[in-house]
């Protein structure tokens, strides 16, 4: 604080010391050490008075912003982190808008039923199934096709 230096202070002590005799230098150096004490002391005050205005004031303005919070102050704050310019809500209300006005809602009739795989089956030739072959033609067919390939 002042930065006094031992070489200051070792001047300062003899000063003292020839000015006061080395009798009342003791009661000298007690009643410095006293005053400071008070000084410290008071300042630790000054210090504490303070520190517990400033906590007051931080305490108001968090109850204030409480406060403000639960007044809906969010919503308007999170609206305008993700829509600043109010595009994307102008959108939704037209949208809301167009879906609520029934004179623009198209009507759609029921959807026809798909026809049936067995009913497609039996209209299309193609995809028939096979006529059953009697025993005795398929056991003939078989015998062809072994004496056809003995040939070659």
């Amino acid at each position: 604080m002042f930065d006094l230096g031992w070489g200051e202070l070792l001047v300062v002590g003899v000063v003292a010391l020839v000015v006061l005799g080395p009798k009342e230098l003791p009661n000298a150096l007690r009643t410095v050490s006293n005053l400071t004490k008070t000084a410290r002391k008071l300042a630790n005050e000054f210090q504490s008075g303070v520190n517990e205005i400033v906590r007051e004031a931080e305490l108001e303005e968090a109850r204030n912003a409480a406060q403000s919070i639960s007044k809906g102050s969010i919503s308007k704050a999170i609206e305008k982190v993700v829509d600043p310019t109010g595009e994307m809500k102008s959108t939704v209300t037209g949208v809301e808008k167009d879906l609520k006005s029934p004179s623009q809602i198209s009507p759609v009739g029921p959807i026809p039923p798909s026809p049936s795989i067995a009913a497609t089956a039996a209209a299309s030739p193609a995809i028939a199934a096979p006529e059953p072959v009697k025993a005795s033609e398929a056991t003939d067919t078989a015998d062809a096709k072994i004496e056809a390939e003995a040939k070659a």
